[in-house]
């Protein structure tokens, strides 16, 4: 694979929508399957079409699917768990991102996730998967937390607090960790369910370009940036349905990993008409199908066997050997 960093289309000028030649490259895709290279602390990671797995790891008692696990020792023997599965990646995070929860302190968010990151070590040793994998993602919106804990360990800062500033931008660069961008309006642990966008996928274009900027401005690489367009975040019924049904023109226009959170979703839930996050598991096996097949490179999700063993059965049918 070329090591040269992917170009970034110009913000002046561009048509946002794909053009007939796009759509010839898509096509081309899904046949030979796209090409992503992931620089992330040290290790670099090649794949090519088949989507990667990011397993969650609440480390608080109050998460939203009640899967919570705020004891360490069984906090790590859950991501031995989820790894065995096929986890590329594990994604840990302190605070519960309700909106119907008050904020945690700093020290409080790193009070909880210290222990892990000290102890996953002992996961990858123990993993039968390939070098450098599993990689290790904190998920977090505050830089003091970031800094603390990417300076303990960890290969990829998950922001979700859709960068409003360049800090955690600047923390990847001193630490060399991955950096994702997710889409969102305001401020994290708020409801901002009442935005209202006149064109969301115009939209998503235009804040990546931006944010992507952001990030390279504050010394992050382009090879370690993932793009993640933030289901639920922000974001109506129609929103999210609308992301995932035109997809393709994030995929097709970004040349990085695009990173889908699609694991028991509030949309979901709207759509099946199940209030309990916990039985959304066959809708986000449904939202798995629909990012495979219009190019996302990662999925995050809670059920990790689940959404591996969906894209192992459907990857090879789209694919010519």
């Amino acid at each position: 694979m070329s090591e040269i960093a992917p170009v970034l289309p110009s913000p002046e000028g561009i048509e946002l929508w794909p053009s007939e030649e796009d759509e010839k490259i898509t096509a081309e895709s899904k046949k030979m399957g796209r090409e992503f290279l992931l620089e992330a602390r040290g290790a670099r990671i090649c794949w090519s079409g088949c989507p990667l797995v990011m397993g969650i790891v609440n480390l608080s008692s109050d998460s939203f699917s009640g899967d919570g696990l705020s004891e360490p020792t069984l906090a790590l023997h859950y991501a031995q768990k989820i790894v065995a599965q096929g986890a590329d990646i594990v994604d840990i995070g302190g605070e519960s991102a309700r909106t119907n929860r008050a904020p945690i302190s700093e020290e409080e968010e790193i009070r909880r996730m210290m222990p892990f990151v000290e102890g996953f070590s002992e996961v990858v040793a123990n993993s039968s998967g390939h070098s450098p994998l599993p990689l290790l993602s904190i998920n977090t919106w505050r830089p003091n937390v970031a800094r603390a804990i990417l300076n303990c360990g960890g290969h990829i800062l998950n922001d979700v607090g859709g960068l409003t500033t360049g800090k955690n931008a600047s923390v990847c660069a001193e630490t060399g960790a991955a950096l994702v961008i997710m889409h969102s309006r305001g401020a994290p642990k708020v409801s901002h369910r009442h935005v209202h966008y006149s064109d969301i996928m115009r939209t998503l274009q235009s804040f990546f370009l931006k944010k992507i900027r952001m990030a390279e401005q504050s010394g992050v690489k382009r090879n370690s940036l993932l793009l993640d367009p933030g289901i639920d975040f922000a974001k109506q019924r129609n929103d999210n349905l609308t992301i995932y049904r035109k997809l393709r023109m994030l995929s097709s226009f970004f040349p990085l990993p695009l990173l889908l959170p699609v694991s028991r979703k509030s949309v979901i839930g709207e759509v099946l008409g199940l209030s309990k996050p916990c039985r959304r598991d066959a809708g986000t096996v449904s939202c798995v199908v629909a990012g495979l097949l219009r190019g996302a490179a990662i999925f995050r999700v809670h059920n990790v066997r689940a959404a591996v063993h969906t894209i192992r059965t459907i990857y090879p049918m789209l694919t010519e050997c």
